[in-house]
């Protein structure tokens, strides 16, 4: 991080945020979205909230991770260039799945670009159905 309570942008733009359990460093992470991204940010956020009241939010590896107690972690987002990757961690188990593929045959990723909307019927498919099902407990 950078000095004075400066976020550093990583490649992509990706905040670099140190790791934390609760929405605080979240919320960090959003709010040093930059550009468009934080748009996309904030209303992937809502939506989750929304759609999983009970959810839990943690920051590892410089992204947001969305969780449900005793179930693990459903869902995480990351800053590129030119998009905000969503991964459903099981999302290969979703009907439909999320459109890409990902090197981890259960993973399912959403490519989510500027000007592209993020509360569709599909996310919001993607996110119900993720947060019902046993999620990834890799932390």
């Amino acid at each position: 991080m950078a000095g004075d309570g400066e976020v550093t942008l990583l490649a992509g733009g990706n905040p670099q945020i140190p790791k934390g359990d609760g929405p605080e460093p979240v919320e960090a992470f959003i709010a040093a979205m930059p550009g468009w991204k934080h748009d996309v940010g904030r209303a992937l956020d809502e939506l989750v909230v929304e759609l999983v009241p009970e959810v839990r939010k943690a920051v590892r590896w410089n992204s947001p991770f969305y969780g449900v107690e005793g179930m693990g972690w459903f869902a995480s987002h990351h800053c590129f260039t030119h998009y905000v990757k969503v991964t459903f961690f099981d999302g290969a188990a979703l009907d439909p799945p999320p459109p890409e593929a990902s090197k981890d045959p259960h993973a399912r990723y959403v490519h989510i670009r500027e000007g592209d909307d993020v509360d569709t019927p599909e996310m919001r498919g993607w996110i119900r159905q993720a947060a019902a099902r046993p999620g990834w407990d890799g932390f």
